[in-house]
């Protein structure tokens, strides 16, 4: 029996939410740093995966199987392609860094929490770690129904994170605070579990028509001709499935939870609320609609590509005219995801690679962004652009973080968000020329909110309110300077992910029928 290199992966994480929570009351320190420690040892452990995975390989390496639920044809089957293997990493990469922004995000809890039983430091650290585990594992699950439970259960522990721990910079006072943080965390239950509910149907649906829930068992039926699934049942189970993946991305109009539930959260759990656990949705349209309804996704891609089309101006547009940073960058995220899904549904190979380089990319972007504007209001106690002004004269070193940050976030040449968006582009382009010329309306709106917001913050006088601000400390530049690092190294040398990924992509094109189309050159007179 081979090692279960992908069970322990999960198991880290969730092991350490267990002896997170068990920390004692007064022990919070002991609790930050057990929290860390596990969260170190999950990317030791994704880091191992990455080495014994072989991109030129199966489809699903480093599987495992076991029945679970017989009765029902419910297992536990794990294993991983390039393209999961790639969230994998970005997932126990960025872990970390969350914990260690968050380092001191409850607090303020601590300090006024009614009773000692109460235990605000291990609660957020372990609800943290809950959520790595669930979103790893479900990067490795093969078996639908063991991806649906997983799908839902991470609905749990974000909705604590927001309502529970979320941001108390609000202008309205701690009672408006208070307010906007449980609606924030209802509107992300409520939006989500709709979709899963209707991703349910679909997953019985699909049952009922294979026989199984193993996505290899459907692969080889399909492949020996004997699914029998009719062009209209395939269509609607592919829109049960669609539609709560889309909600999770977010794409437009099924989006508006992720600016009240970005804005509501600390910056440590809004980085993993939107790089971390909405890649979920992304993945899964790749992983499920694609492979079990190929049929279908070819059918709705002209709309799908219309609404992701439309995510990308609207998202850029919101952009531009909010005067709350957080909110901003919501919705830039949701203009992002735009591009992402225009990436899978454009059907060819540059747009799925650069789809799924533009998921890991964007987390490592948006985290750096996020995270140094959290470190930024967490001095001023404030999330207005209009409360700041000059802060590169006090705080250089946070400003030029921010800015780099910012950069990544338009898709700057040199740093690895081009590489991404460039691919996405191309690859739309080949197929759809329109939709992608069109789309391009995007970069330039990425610009103007991204030069806007650090000339308002960042440039001119500077305010009296953020005269004594300190620069960033130690622990913040341990935060942010390794993911600088990786912007600009999969800026420059993206191959170590483009190795990865590529072969699963051409597996998952094989799987659609499709072919990237042909250039037509015109023929010389």
């Amino acid at each position: 029996m081979s090692f279960p290199y992908l069970t322990v992966t999960f198991a880290l994480p969730a092991a350490g939410a267990i002896v997170t929570a068990a920390v004692p009351a007064a022990r919070r320190t002991a609790a930050k740093w057990t929290a860390l420690v596990f969260s170190l040892a999950t990317l030791v452990m994704a880091a191992i995966v990455i080495v014994r995975f072989d991109p030129g390989g199966g489809q699903f390496q480093l599987a495992e199987s076991h029945a679970w639920i017989k009765d029902f044809g419910v297992s536990y089957d794990l294993g991983v392609d390039g393209i999961g293997v790639a969230l994998l990493a970005l997932t126990a990469l960025l872990i970390p860094f969350v914990i260690l922004a968050g380092w001191h995000d409850a607090d303020p809890l601590e300090e006024a929490r009614p009773n000692r039983r109460w235990r605000p430091t291990q609660g957020f650290f372990a609800l943290i770690l809950a959520v790595e585990a669930m979103v790893v594992l479900s990067f490795e699950a093969t078996d639908v129904f063991l991806f649906y439970l997983l799908f839902e259960a991470m609905l749990i522990p974000m909705y604590f994170l927001i309502g529970g721990f979320g941001d108390r910079a609000h202008s309205g006072g701690d009672e408006a605070a208070a307010t906007q943080r449980s609606y924030a965390a209802v509107k992300f239950l409520l939006y989500n579990l709709v979709g899963g509910l209707i991703m349910l149907a679909a997953v019985i649906g699909v049952y009922v028509v294979a026989g199984t829930f193993s996505l290899t068992d459907i692969a080889h039926l399909r492949a020996a001709g004997d699914l029998s699934m009719s062009t209209s049942t395939g269509r609607w189970l592919f829109l049960g499935f669609f539609f709560a993946f889309a909600v999770k991305a977010p794409l437009w109009p099924v989006h508006t939870w992720l600016p009240s539930a970005m804005g509501e959260s600390t910056a440590p759990v809004a980085v993993l609320l939107t790089a971390v656990v909405d890649k979920v949705g992304t993945f899964a349209m790749l992983r499920y609609c694609l492979q079990l309804f190929p049929e279908a996704s070819k059918w709705a891609t002209p709309v799908i590509l219309v609404l992701a089309l439309i995510s990308i101006v609207y998202g850029a547009l919101l952009a531009v005219g909010q005067r709350d940073i957080k909110r901003l960058i919501a919705y830039a995220s949701i203009s992002h995801f735009g591009f992402i899904i225009m990436g899978i549904f454009a059907m060819t190979s540059q747009g799925q690679s650069g789809a799924t380089l533009y998921m890991v990319n964007h987390g490592i972007s948006t985290a750096a962004l996020m995270l140094v504007a959290g470190f930024l209001i967490s001095r001023r106690g404030s999330r207005l652009i209009s409360d700041y002004g000059g802060v590169q004269k006090v705080a250089p070193v946070l400003a030029g973080t921010f800015l780099i940050g910012g950069l990544a976030t338009l898709s700057l040449p040199g740093l690895s968000p081009f590489v991404s968006e460039f691919l996405v582009l191309v690859g739309t382009f080949s197929r759809y020329p329109v939709i992608g010329i069109i789309a391009t309306i995007g970069i330039v709106l990425a610009a103007l909110y991204v030069l806007v917001l650090y000339q308002r913050t960042m440039t001119g006088p500077v305010k009296a309110t953020v005269q004594g601000m300190s620069d960033l400390k130690v622990r913040e530049v341990v935060v942010v300077a390794p993911l600088i690092a990786l912007l600009i190294f999969l800026g420059v040398y993206p191959k170590p992910l483009t190795d990865i990924v590529n072969p699963a992509v051409h597996q998952t094109m094989s799987q659609v029928d499709r072919t990237d189309p042909h250039p037509q050159l015109e023929a010389s007179r």
